[in-house]
């Protein structure tokens, strides 16, 4: 498959050169956003993983990327911030996402990130038969088995997800 764009190349570049097992499946840009992509391609939110950035509040910057379930929350507050060794933390901004990842928030990714930035997955993932992470991309999606993420140094992290809030609103 020919990439959409220089960050989805370089990201099924660095699963190729990882031998990870993959399919790649384009999508349409306005539908990369999680409940959209679901809803339009008729892919369970439990088989969507997403690839959340987070960030240290302070200097000097620390960063993880976080893969969970799309039908379960990060837990940047405790399981986050404690691994990280930081006192406070949150989501990184779409700014500093791109700055730091040259990829746009939904397709954020598990590939082609700098490499001192750690992966971690949620150990929720790792129970699916497959699921779907960006592509690097909002045009590109990329389906594979969880523990094809062993490949590209993911470390399973149990509680890294919660389960949703009650209101889905909040």
């Amino acid at each position: 498959m020919e990439a959409p764009d220089p960050i989805a190349a370089r990201v099924l570049a660095a699963l190729d050169a990882a031998g990870v097992v993959y399919e790649p499946l384009p999508c349409e840009p306005e539908f990369a956003d999680t409940v959209p992509f679901c809803e339009r391609y008729g892919v369970p939110l439990e088989r969507s993983a997403n690839t959340i950035l987070v960030a240290s509040r302070t200097e000097p910057k620390r960063y993880a990327a976080c893969v969970v379930l799309a039908n379960t929350r990060l837990d940047v507050n405790r399981t986050v911030r404690k691994r990280l060794g930081v006192r406070r933390c949150s989501f990184a901004d779409a700014e500093e996402t791109r700055a730091l990842t040259g990829m746009e928030i939904g397709g954020v990714t598990v590939a082609g990130l700098p490499p001192e930035v750690p992966l971690w997955v949620d150990a929720r993932v790792m129970g699916q038969p497959w699921v779907i992470v960006g592509g690097g991309s909002r045009s590109l999606k990329v389906k594979l088995a969880p523990a094809e993420l062993r490949k590209l140094g993911a470390e399973v992290v149990e509680g890294l997800a919660m389960e949703p809030r009650a209101d889905p609103g909040q």
